[in-house]
């Protein structure tokens, strides 16, 4: 029961964690570019998880993977590493146009797009996903339109950027079961900061003044967000319950929207809390399991 309850309070603790990074990316943004700030925080995220991966193998045993494990190794680690740098960016962009608060509630839609996705790869949906997206539909309305049918820039990005994020989890649930889970995590910080810096050459120029005005929320944002965050998880799901595990990393959301509430100032209208109610009620339902998926376990 300790040990169960331990978990359940490091899952919560990276949701915290997690939540507060929207805040860091969107104080970011003073001082330099999206494509910089994105590939400066997932190498700092590789560079911190480098020794958390070798500590992970030598308490696992497996320190030598055999040929398929490598081959699963380098093709999950490069797949993983350019669909987050694809989605990372995109979030990144849109926090710049957006508020933190609804920047954190449309991301959490990978909860409900996840599972309708996975229909491409035979998976079959039940009733609750199906309440899951209208209600994250209808919360979405509320969160995001005013006046119009038209979204705003920055909320079209973080949208697209869930959606990114929805596969990149299908990508991470095929090939993290082939091989070792985080040194494949480890390599697709490498990638995804490889293919960030890979765009920042065409999009903006470099200045390591503007980096070093953004030292703060690059270090949080890399290194406790991307690096810390990650290893919480880790630790948590060894003895959490999946279903409460989805839940629990869900409240990201909630602290989202709290962080940028009491630190940046970002007030919501009664309308917008109510899309995020909506929203936040759809993530948790589409985390359960059907009854037929309970049953069988």
């Amino acid at each position: 029961m300790k040990t169960r309850r331990k978990s359940e309070l490091l899952l919560l603790l990276a949701a915290f964690i997690w939540g507060n990074g929207f805040v860091a990316q969107s104080s970011a943004m003073d001082s330099i570019g999206p494509w910089s700030f994105t590939w400066m925080r997932s190498l700092l995220a590789f560079l911190v998880l480098i020794p958390v991966a070798h500590i992970h193998a030598k308490r696992t045993g497996k320190t030598k993977l055999n040929e398929t494990e490598r081959k699963y190794l380098l093709l999950g680690g490069v797949a993983t590493g350019v669909i987050l740098g694809c989605g990372s960016i995109l979030q990144q962009i849109g926090v710049m146009y957006t508020t933190v608060g609804k920047a954190s509630f449309l991301t959490a839609l990978y909860c409900v797009e996840v599972p309708l996705f996975s229909v491409f790869f035979g998976k079959r949906i039940g009733v609750r996903t199906w309440v899951s997206v209208v209600l994250a539909v209808s919360g979405l309305y509320l969160l995001c339109m005013e006046g119009s049918l038209k979204p705003a820039g920055g909320d079209v990005y973080v949208l697209l950027c869930s959606i990114v994020f929805a596969f990149h989890i299908l990508a991470i649930d095929y090939f993290a079961p082939r091989t070792d889970a985080v040194r494949m995590s480890c390599l697709q910080f490498l990638g995804c900061s490889v293919t960030t810096f890979v765009g920042s050459l065409f999009t903006e120029p470099f200045s390591i003044g503007a980096a070093m005005d953004a030292i703060v929320p690059l270090l949080y944002a890399g290194c406790v967000s991307m690096g810390f965050g990650y290893t919480l998880q880790i630790a948590g799901q060894e003895h959490a319950d999946p279903t409460l595990a989805s839940i629990l990393l869900c409240l990201e959301s909630v602290f989202g929207a709290l962080a940028g509430f009491v630190l940046l100032h970002q007030a919501m209208s009664l309308r917008q809390v109510a899309g995020c109610a909506l929203m936040f009620a759809a993530t948790v339902l589409s985390s359960l399991p059907e009854k037929s998926d309970a049953g069988s376990k």
